[in-house]
């Protein structure tokens, strides 16, 4: 009968890779990072480590993700993050849901805001040419438009999109750290740091690698001796695996288009 005994040991590692979005084409898709973390349920991990190499993503997937890890923890199972290259902004995001938070002392991660990007080529389209006509339901649908410039109402309008969504952000941060929101607000500001500076500032636990997050896992859930440790593979569709090479070409662009001006946290398709 031992052999069929179900290990009571098992920690599962889930990988959060590249920008987090709700779309599949992503390494980080939200649905692909939610099935991880069932999967990690249904083989009766005692804990889950989240490998995090992510310069941010889009709000709602972040958000849907935390709580998806917020809901392992419901049932029992202990959650450490692992932050690797990069954990910034939407990456910190996800790795707040998480009991502790390891990272290494070179790990870039902060950058804790909110970034809507849009580009005026109104003169350009004027050089070439070109004259947009447009047909809209109310003065503001188009405000993102790259052929007009912002109006003050929309400058003050996205502001305070921009200035809620970092207020949650912050709140989210200050609840998982136990500190006052005022004081998280202080580094709140789009800036990067090392891993060794987030332990000073207290945005994480202790530093160290993969392997000592995993045995910090083990222990908060109780596990004596050796973890077993398995690695949760998120599950690739027929398109997928047909273009997954020209995907990673793709992602990677878009991850260093990121990285230029430092990993924020993205709203979708701005």
């Amino acid at each position: 009968m031992r052999l069929f005994r179900k290990p009571r040991n098992r920690v599962a590692v889930v990988m959060i890779e590249g920008i987090i979005a709700d779309s599949d084409g992503f390494s980080a898709g939200r649905a692909k990072v939610l099935s991880a973390l069932k999967e990690a349920e249904r083989r009766q991990s005692r804990a889950v480590v989240l490998r995090v190499n992510s310069p941010g993503g889009s709000v709602a997937a972040c958000q849907e993700i935390f709580a998806g890890v917020s809901r392992l923890k419901e049932k029992g199972i202990a959650v450490v993050a692992s932050m690797g290259d990069v954990a910034a902004s939407g990456g910190v995001y996800v790795s707040m849901a998480a009991d502790e938070v390891f990272a290494n002392p070179g790990t870039v991660t902060g950058s804790i805001g909110v970034i809507i990007r849009s580009s005026d080529l109104s003169h350009l389209y004027g050089k070439v040419g070109v004259s947009p006509k447009v047909i809209k339901s109310g003065p503001h649908k188009d405000m993102l438009a790259t052929y007009r410039s912002f109006s003050k109402d929309e400058e003050e309008l996205l502001q305070n999109v921009i200035d809620d969504t970092h207020s949650q952000f912050v709140d989210a941060v200050a609840s998982s750290r136990k500190k006052p929101a005022t004081e998280i607000s202080s580094i709140a500001d789009g800036r990067i740091m090392t891993g060794r500076q987030a332990l000073e500032l207290g945005l994480i636990d202790a530093l160290g690698d993969l392997d000592s997050a995993v045995n910090r896992a083990a222990s908060l859930a109780g596990i004596t001796g050796k973890p077993q440790v398995v690695l949760i593979q998120q599950r690739k569709g027929l398109m997928q695996r047909i273009l997954g090479p020209f995907r990673g070409y793709g992602q990677r662009a878009a991850v260093g288009g990121g990285l230029s001006g430092i990993p924020l946290w993205l709203l979708p398709t701005f």
